[in-house]
């Protein structure tokens, strides 16, 4: 992860907000490349999901809405995680992610004794760590007897006794940390001159509110008739209590979410069965290997009160298997808080049974970041090159932030530069493309192998004093061809069209 957070860093794909006055936790720059991965990858599930669909129309709503819309939504109550803070180093730590574990010694009589505790932050080596701390503590101590396995919970899960003997991660001291404790996640602001409670509105925790919000305006003024989908990419806050693991946990994000609208009396499960498939499949055309994504299926006594089925679809991120893309059935609860606190009807005149409903909503809701950070991991690969070692990201051509590198062969030689640069610009009207005509050819293959472009040209005397082809170089394959300018467009055309 180190590797990959210096390399995005070095290429410029994203830096830590604010770096010149010491950054600020949870919020990241995109760079010049960054920027453009990002946008490739709203712009292919955009062209996916909502141009390339019949059934499915976009939205762009407001960041700040009503405060009653979060009222209705359960997110002025609700929407909070559980916190402790340790009160000799002033950190906070989300409780379900603050694991804990009694060290029980059971002694040659068969008799157990608690030495004391041992606590960890979860991490995917969580239950080695509360191990070797334990061993460490009855080494301290100088307990005799054996170890008996650990029963690891997190700290939500501590009787009110338990908290005080509970070592603190930030100290290794127990004594420090407070008992969990709700905090809110929603950003507060307030809108116009005034401060005060009447003021008083949210940065959106999500997107897909906006979208159950306008539902009646868009059934109104569309011709979208059930099964229909709203989908909608914008930016989400959360003041996360920890943030972590470079962009993949963050206070400001980017989501793309769509809500699917079914008949109440519609096959819901198959639906999201379809769904399920549909969101896997479209990351694997992206370039996210198969192997790296699984499926996590909500356990029913953990699903929210509303929902009827939600399945994660998992990523395996160098820091272990984490949610990627959450696929959740949830009924038809967002629409009716809705019409209860507005007052407003969210029916839909349905032809088939010619009668009004209140449609259920199948919600596949992803993080761009998250996405983004798969798509790094998924793409990093060292390799050797000429006994040179080859940092490469095999970016799918589809959202690679370049798609072709220019090069003439000698930046002194006048034909060659400027067949060099007419290609370029050709290249420019539709594509995003580099030139580069400094340093040794190997020296700029390598600075775009490591940046992901799929395909370097070169411009050499060959195309200035012969047939005019020139050669293109594969990023994976090493390869190279001579080919004309026609077929390089036609390539391109069938690779990224």
């Amino acid at each position: 992860m180190e590797t990959i957070v210096s390399l995005a860093k070095r290429r410029g794909i994203i830096f830590q907000s604010s770096e010149i006055y010491g950054g600020l936790n949870g919020f990241f720059d995109y760079g010049p490349l960054g920027a453009e991965l990002k946008r490739n990858i709203r712009n292919a599930w955009w062209e996916d999901m909502v141009h390339r669909r019949d059934d499915i129309v976009g939205l762009e709503s407001s960041i700040i809405m009503h405060p009653r819309v979060w009222e209705a939504s359960g997110h002025v109550e609700g929407f909070t995680d559980p916190m402790v803070d340790c009160r000799e180093s002033k950190q906070r730590f989300r409780a379900d992610q603050l694991f804990f574990a009694p060290v029980v010694v059971v002694g040659e009589d068969g008799a157990e004794t608690t030495i004391g505790y041992v606590s960890a932050l979860e991490s995917e080596d969580t239950a080695a760590d509360l191990q070797a701390r334990a061993e460490d503590l009855k080494r301290k101590l100088g307990a005799r007897g054996t170890l008996k396995p650990l029963v690891v919970a997190d700290i939500t899960a501590a009787h009110p006794e338990e908290i005080e003997k509970i070592p603190s991660p930030a100290t290794g001291k127990p004594g420090s940390l407070t008992p969990p404790r709700s905090f809110n996640l929603m950003f507060e602001t307030h809108v116009g001159a005034l401060r005060d409670a009447s003021s008083v509105a949210y940065l959106r925790p999500e997107t897909a509110q906006g979208m159950f919000v306008d539902f009646k305006t868009i059934v109104d003024t569309t011709r979208v008739k059930l099964p229909f989908g709203i989908a909608q990419i914008g930016k989400s806050f959360r003041n996360e209590i920890t943030p972590r693991n470079f962009i993949f946990c963050s206070r400001e994000f980017e989501q793309m979410e769509m809500e699917y609208f079914i008949h109440p009396d519609a096959d819901w499960f198959a639906c999201h069965e379809e769904w399920l498939q549909w969101c896997r499949d479209w990351l694997i055309s992206i370039g996210i290997p198969a192997d790296l994504l699984s499926f996590d299926e909500h356990p029913k006594e953990k699903l929210a009160f509303y929902s009827r089925r939600t399945v994660d679809i998992m990523f395996r991120y160098p820091f272990g298997v984490q949610e990627l893309w959450g696929i959740a059935a949830r009924s038809d609860y967002d629409l009716k808080q809705h019409a209860k606190h507005s007052g407003k009807p969210m029916e839909i005149f349905d032809e088939a049974t010619k009668s009004k409903v209140v449609p259920h909503v199948i919600e596949p809701a992803v993080g761009v970041d998250r996405i983004l950070l798969a798509v790094l991991c998924s793409a990093y690969y060292e390799d050797e090159v000429e006994g040179e070692k080859r940092t490469v990201l095999r970016f799918h051509p589809r959202i690679a932030p370049y798609k072709v590198a220019v090069f003439p062969l000698l930046k002194n030689k006048p034909p060659l530069v400027e067949r060099a640069q007419a290609l370029y610009r050709a290249l420019k009207r539709k594509y995003n493309v580099f030139y580069d005509e400094s340093g040794a050819i190997g020296r700029r293959y390598r600075r775009q192998d490591e940046i992901g472009t799929p395909w370097c040209v070169t411009i050499d005397f060959d195309t200035v004093e012969k047939d005019g082809t020139f050669t293109i170089r594969d990023r994976d394959t090493l390869e190279q061809q001579r080919i004309t300018e026609d077929q390089l467009f036609a390539m391109l055309e069938e690779k990224l069209g």
